[in-house]
């Protein structure tokens, strides 16, 4: 902290610059190694900043809301991705339309639920190497998880957060716009520069096979469900 002026905290932006291009140099071999960083930021003014800065990086992210358990309890969440995978898989062969009403409206009720909390994360295969998070505060859980698993946690540290939570501090403003959307384009950066460093071998995964058993079970799921919030239900936020 720099100094104080009426009640406002004032961070020192040289030590920021400092702070700032030691990580940016982090983020980059990491992604020279290829290592997987997950974004995260979910209030209002970083949801946006988020998910356009690890689209343009091929990065995952949550921007939404972060569910518990969602590192802790990664094999739930990856039951939950393959339920979307079936029911998209069941669209494409056109066996939704096959199905009563009831039935194809339960499908697709429950397709938009898992796209809106999970579609930053379905193609994350595994759990993240590190972690980009935008206010500490209030994404105190996935912190949480993020060391209980020994995941490295990169973020800009506001006035009211801890810096002995995160791996690699950035002093800075968490909550104007601006300073979280250079924050996250610089991280896309760091991260896209260390790819180009990476040889890159051209190869990708192939599509899973669905079986009928998996489609017929993820639709008695949903006619079951109803209107229950599945979701809200299986991860509780910890207090």
């Amino acid at each position: 902290i720099f100094g104080e002026r009426k009640n406002i905290y004032i961070i020192d932006l040289q030590k920021t610059l400092r702070y700032f291009r030691h990580t940016y140099n982090i983020v980059r071999d990491a992604a020279a190694e290829g290592k997987t960083v997950l974004f995260v930021g979910t209030k209002k003014q970083a949801n946006v900043a988020i998910k356009e800065a690890a689209l343009s990086c091929g990065m995952p992210y949550v921007n939404h809301r972060w569910l518990g358990g969602m590192l802790t309890n990664y094999n739930t969440i990856k039951l939950s991705i393959r339920k979307l995978d079936i029911i998209e898989k069941m669209e494409e062969d056109g066996q939704i339309d096959l199905l009563t009403k009831k039935e194809a409206l339960m499908l697709r009720r429950k397709k938009e639920k898992l796209i809106d909390y999970l579609a930053g994360i379905r193609d994350m295969k595994t759990l993240p190497d590190m972690m980009f998070v935008v206010d500490t505060v209030k994404e105190r859980i996935a912190v949480n998880e993020a060391r209980r698993l020994g995941i490295e946690v990169v973020a800009p540290i506001d006035t009211n957060c801890d810096p002995d939570v995160v791996t690699y501090p950035i002093p800075g403003n968490d909550d104007a716009i601006r300073s979280i959307q250079l924050f996250c384009k610089e991280m896309a950066e760091a991260i896209n520069e260390g790819k180009m460093l990476r040889d890159q071998d051209g190869e990708t995964a192939e599509a899973e096979e669905v079986s009928e058993a998996e489609k017929a079970e993820v639709l008695e799921e949903a006619l079951s469900e109803g209107e229950n919030e599945e979701l809200e239900n299986n991860f509780t936020e910890e207090e």
